[in-house]
C-alpha cells in the first residue's frame, strides 16, 4: 500500500510540474501554491477548523490562484522568423551623400544627423 501511495504522490507531482519551462507555467505553479495555502488557511477558519474545509478551500484555492497566474503572464517575445526575412538588399544604412550636421549620442559618439 505505501508503494502504490509513494508512485501516485511522484507521478502526480511529475504531471504537476511537466509544465513549468514556460513562463506561464511557472507562474501557475507559484499561484497554485500560494492559493492553495491560502485557500486552506480560509477554509479551515471558515468550517471552524475541521480537515474537510481546509481541502476543500486548498483545492479551490489552488485552482483560482494557477488560472489567474497563468493568465496575468505577459506574452514573450516572438519566435524567430515571426515577422518574415528583414529588409532587402541596399535597404537601411545611411543615405547618399556627405554629412551636413554633425552630432553626439547618448555616449559620446559622433553620428551625422543629416545628409545632403
Amino acid at each position: 500500500m505505501k508503494t502504490l501511495v509513494l508512485v501516485t504522490t511522484v507521478a502526480a507531482a511529475a504531471i504537476a510540474l511537466a509544465g513549468c519551462d514556460t513562463p506561464q507555467g511557472q507562474n501557475a505553479a507559484g499561484g497554485a501554491l500560494l492559493g492553495g495555502a491560502t485557500g486552506a488557511l480560509i477554509g479551515a477558519a471558515a468550517s471552524g477548523g475541521h480537515a474537510s474545509g481546509a481541502l476543500v478551500g486548498g483545492a479551490l484555492g489552488a485552482a483560482t490562484g494557477a488560472t489567474v497566474a497563468a493568465a496575468a503572464t505577459p506574452p514573450g517575445p516572438p519566435p524567430p522568423g515571426y515577422y518574415g526575412p528583414g529588409p532587402g538588399p541596399g535597404y537601411g544604412g545611411p543615405p547618399p551623400g556627405a554629412c551636413a550636421h554633425w552630432g553626439y549620442d547618448y555616449y559620446g559618439n559622433r553620428v551625422c544627423n543629416g545628409y545632403y
